[in-house]
């Protein structure tokens, strides 16, 4: 027999139907240490999924899956599903190159009804499947799980309020475990703290599951309900229900880590048609010591661990150059140190973007709003109008989601808002769903708007102080990588950047490469090597998308026949794009290569293989200049897919 005894019997769903509840009991303990043994090998998200265990057990036993849809929000809750449905020997792959995605994909399961990466999707995805099966007269059951803080952000609410409209056939699963990554925050994570520990709501809702346990006559649970629905609110009074006054039928909440209550609530609630929504307590890291007592920090892990310890897997090799996070995170405390008007906002990741410490030092200026991207900018936006400088640290990703407010209240507006975006570039582990490589692109088309990206941690500096200059009152983004810079000591006193001007680096002859950011870096490298063949390339260090250096342009236009522009961004309507406008503004014809991603979405890998399969790394990056140089015949190349031009 096994490690894992009855988990090893289980391929995919069905192989549950046969077990008894004790045995499943069993499945979930067994699963719940397959997972932490596995990320402990495997780095990748841990809290989530630990604190879902029971519960996916319960919905893969109840639901007649793939057939019958669930829908995970916040994807990282989703390891034990992907375990139950058939991709257990695999699971060691997990967010490596070529191996299984960290989130549900419905490229890779049929079990995976919908793609999530990022949060509060389930609702509105699950809506839609619902409303399809009624139209296609399927008797199929939708269930949207949604946790981890996803019930902050608006589209959350935008689906909520829709389903409350119809009559389809939709089970809301809360996860409510009052975490994300970091605490949960706001008016509905008090409320639903206050609502579960209710005195009077907890009388009636246990009345109610002991009428059912009893099996009361149909007329007795009518008139019962019918005065519970005239007395409940009133009872409460001010702790009313606001989910039924969404219009949907409100059920928990209940223990989500107790099956058998699990098993039998969905097994009542698949016989009640209509919207409805079960509320279920969690914990986040649930079965393991250490990550139940620092949740932030067990949120996801990026190195191998010893289960019994906790402690990392690697050696301490020295002083190391600082994360870029924390770069941020440093310096806008020095900053506001000295000029009273900054503050901080952050969209809910303090610890990933290093907010965290100005949370703790200047704590009345800094502010996590929650899963809320929209309203972290337009917050800024009122801010600004009142003359406060307000730094927005988000997720290059996470700015997507933000877009309309970015150019409605902010940059129409002229409005002196920073944004400090965080991932810009390859990200890695996570995939395409978090590769932060559209920013440079919808960033530079929008008027007003500065656009900046550093090569390296004292450029950073520089910049951020640049931004919150008093004479600098406009929009001024600033992009910056995930992990870690190239200098041990960056902090060095900050110094103002001309906006809009770039630096050169080195001098050449033969060709010149204009680059934009942390990527200058591995330009760097490929021009050694291109020097080591005999190879004399010029380097600039652009540091603005917009405005572009127009000077150093000029220069390079009439001193160069090859020029290569490299960013970690997607070629079409990035730096590369705005420098062939640039050409063709000003009547130039010269040999042009643009480096970039290519125009696909990107899997999941370390950064470094994806910079190579993308052809933005340094050795692509010689060999791809070096064929150019040796063999351009006077066209203008953008490269389209990766390495075409090899």
């Amino acid at each position: 027999m096994g490690k894992y005894p009855l988990l090893e019997k289980v391929n995919y769903p069905d192989d549950l139907k046969n077990l008894s509840v004790d045995q499943l009991k069993q499945l979930a303990e067994e699963l719940r240490q397959f997972i932490i043994e596995s990320i402990s090998r495997t780095p990748g998200h841990f809290g989530a999924s630990l604190g879902v265990v029971e519960l996916t057990v319960a919905l893969h036993y109840v639901f007649n899956t793939p057939y019958d849809r669930i829908v995970w929000d916040v994807g990282h809750q989703a390891y034990g599903h992907k375990i139950l449905t058939g991709r257990r020997e695999n699971f060691h792959t997990l967010r490596q190159l070529n191996g299984i995605s960290g989130f549900p994909s419905i490229f890779e399961s049929e079990y995976d009804t919908f793609g999530v990466g990022h949060s509060s999707t389930s609702i509105s995805a699950a809506l839609g499947m619902a409303i399809a099966s009624q139209l296609k007269n399927e008797d199929r059951q939708v269930v949207a799980v949604i946790g981890d803080g996803a019930m902050t952000a608006g589209l959350a609410f935008e689906g909520l309020n829709n389903v409350g409209t119809t009559n389809a056939n939709i089970l809301v699963i809360l996860n409510d475990n009052n975490m994300a990554i970091d605490p949960n925050v706001g008016g509905l994570s008090r409320y639903l703290v206050n609502f579960t520990t209710s005195k009077t709501y907890n009388k009636i809702r246990d009345e109610i599951w002991n009428l059912l346990d009893k099996g009361k006559s149909g007329k007795e649970m009518r008139n019962f309900l019918k005065n519970l629905e005239s007395g409940f609110k009133s009872a409460l009074l001010q702790q009313s229900n606001f989910f039924e006054g969404m219009n949907l039928r409100y059920f928990g909440p209940i223990d989500g880590h107790d099956l058998p209550l699990l098993i039998k609530t969905l097994q009542q609630l698949k016989d009640i048609k209509g919207p409805k929504l079960l509320h279920i307590k969690t914990q986040k890291g649930k079965g393991y010591k250490y990550a139940e007592e620092d949740q932030p920090k067990w949120h996801s892990t990026s190195v191998p661990f010893d289960v019994k310890t906790g402690k990392p897997l690697v050696q301490n090799d020295g002083p190391k150059p600082p994360k870029f996070q924390d770069v941020f995170g440093e310096t806008i405390i020095e900053l506001a140190e000295k000029n009273d008007k900054i503050v901080g906002i952050t969209p809910a990741m303090p610890t990933g973007s290093s907010l965290k410490y100005m949370m703790k030092k200047i704590p009345d200026r800094a502010f996590d709003v929650g899963i809320a991207e929209q309203h972290a900018v337009t917050f800024a936006a009122g801010l600004a109008k009142e003359g406060i400088i307000p730094f927005v640290t988000i997720y290059s990703t996470f700015l997507q989601r933000a877009y309309d407010q970015v150019i409605h209240d902010v940059a129409i507006q002229n409005l002196h808002v920073v944004f400090c975006i965080d991932r810009g570039g390859l990200v890695g582990a996570d995939g395409a769903t978090h590769h932060g490589v559209f920013d440079i692109s919808f960033m530079r088309i929008v008027p007003n708007m500065v656009v900046s990206a550093p090569m390296d941690e004292i450029e950073m500096r520089n910049l951020m102080y640049t931004a919150q200059l008093e004479k600098n009152n406009f929009p001024f983004a600033i992009r910056y990588p995930r992990g870690r810079g190239v200098t041990i000591d960056w902090k060095m006193p900050m110094q103002e950047v001309e906006i809009g001007k770039g630096r050169k680096l080195k001098d050449g002859k033969d060709a010149v490469i204009l680059s934009i950011g942390f990527i200058g870096q591995e330009a760097k490298k490929a021009i050694e090597k291109l020097e080591a063949d005999g190879l004399s390339v010029a380097h600039y260090d652009m540091r603005f998308v917009k405005p572009l250096d127009e000077d150093i342009l000029r220069e390079v236009f009439n001193s160069f026949d090859k020029i290569i522009t490299v960013e970690e961004n997607v070629e079409q309507g990035g730096f590369g794009s705005a420098v062939l406008e640039f050409m063709n503004k000003n009547g130039y014809k010269k040999d042009v290569l643009v480096i970039g991603i290519p125009d696909e979405f990107i899997e999941h890998g370390k950064p470094e293989e994806l910079r190579q399969l993308a052809g933005i790394d340094s050795e692509s990056i010689y060999s791809r200049t070096k064929n150019f140089i040796l063999n351009t015949t006077n066209v203008v190349e953008n490269v389209g897919k990766m390495h075409s031009d090899n």
